[in-house]
């Protein structure tokens, strides 16, 4: 079998992730590659800080980007901040939610779970309902927005919540930064984790990751080693830390942060309040679009995602077949439900460079095209109509 070089299909990606990149991204990768203590890289390297203290909203001094994906994110928030023994409160409203749950475990702390029906939001007095139950809580964990259902969970009620009652907090912003409000300052959160292939439309591989003093604090006063060596902050912070000499800990991903540097460069061109406003107004265009197909929505108006749609299913469409026949004909990636949604929606991002109303007019047609041919009731033209109305 002869192998020659890889050229992926043109693809509208408007699944849960990754979002379509934008060509100044793409292009920010191609440029030369120098080392990871070089004093150009190096100052490159304040310039992503900088840039993602300002997609944040916080001044924390430990802001920077894990080299591995949201997942790593998660878990090093986890591995260097919950010690044998903690009792870590886990809200959890979907998959997301789960997977915080395993990390508690694997650390050896004790999860005191607190759930909520799958596209629903956290509920506030439940989890203050199980502070006052286990006053030695050390963390409150939770997902702000839920991926796997497209439901918001408003941070600043349980941050507030958690430092009320001497804990510290978890949040798990993947899906919502640059998408949605994220304030870490203004919310009291102590560590906070994203994504960069969601609505920051960079190419997937890095979390950029954030940490309070209160947490510095914990991570500095641990009483055993944290069980990751890669993800041990207190030798990460050598190389991210502050000033100019930098310890050497791993070899970054030298050109995917340049991707992340160009992307963060764009999200500050664009301001942070308008790339939240256009991504409301997408979500308003698409809503228009799917409620005049007849389409319904999963989750109510109140706790929305704008970036991730879960959109019901009708009844008798073939799930995997549909979402086959976009892809192959259409060359249009939306997602399918997980656990407990699977099989029940499909989940259709908004996300970054993919929140466009050419998209969303892809998006429309081929959902109009693919449902008649199903046999769904659907009047031709009246979804692109209704959403050219919002977007134009």
């Amino acid at each position: 079998m002869t192998i020659s070089s890889f050229n992926p299909p043109l693809r509208t990606l408007m699944g849960p992730g990754p979002s379509d990149v934008h060509p100044r991204v793409l292009a920010a990768m191609a440029r030369p590659t120098v080392g990871h203590l070089d004093p150009a890289f190096i100052g490159m390297m304040d310039e992503v800080k900088s840039l993602l203290q300002y997609a944040f909203h916080t001044d924390n001094a430990l802001t920077f980007p894990i080299s591995a994906p949201g997942s790593a994110g998660m878990e090093c928030c986890f591995a260097n901040l919950v010690e044998a023994g903690d009792k870590v409160i886990v809200c959890i409203n979907g998959v997301f939610g789960l997977r915080m749950k395993e990390n508690v475990e694997r650390c050896g702390g004790v999860a005191i779970v607190v759930e909520d029906d799958w596209g629903c939001p956290v509920d506030a007095h439940k989890v203050e309902d199980a502070l006052k139950a286990n006053p030695d809580t050390k963390i409150v964990a939770f997902v702000q927005a839920e991926t796997s259902t497209g439901v918001h969970t408003d941070p600043l009620i349980l941050c507030k919540l958690a430092t009320r009652y001497g804990a510290l907090s978890i949040v798990d912003a993947v899906t919502a930064l640059a998408g949605v409000p994220v304030l870490v300052d203004d919310w009291g959160a102590d560590a906070v984790y994203a994504g960069t292939q969601k609505c920051l439309s960079c190419v997937p591989g890095l979390s950029p990751v954030t940490f309070s003093e209160r947490a510095l604090d914990k991570i500095r006063n641990r009483s055993a080693k944290v069980q990751s060596w890669f993800l041990d902050l207190n030798l990460i912070m050598g190389y991210w830390g502050e000033g100019t000499t930098r310890a050497y800990h791993h070899t970054a991903p030298v050109n995917a942060l340049y991707a992340l540097h160009e992307s963060l460069v764009m999200l500050r061109e664009e301001g942070l309040e308008n790339a939240w406003h256009r991504h409301a107004k997408m979500h308003l265009g698409l809503k228009a679009g799917l409620e005049a197909m007849g389409l319904e929505f999963a989750v109510d108006e109140m706790y929305r995602l704008p970036q991730l749609n879960a959109v019901k299913i009708p009844d008798g469409v073939d799930d995997v077949a549909l979402r086959k026949q976009a892809l192959e004909r259409y060359g249009l990636e939306i997602g399918a439900g997980l656990g407990a949604f699977a099989g029940k929606i499909w989940r259709i991002g908004l996300m970054g460079q993919s929140a466009t109303p050419r998209n969303i007019l892809l998006c429309l047609s081929t959902l109009e095209t693919l449902l008649s041919q199903a046999n769904v009731k659907v009047e031709s033209g009246k979804a692109v109509d209704a959403a050219q109305k919002i977007l134009f």
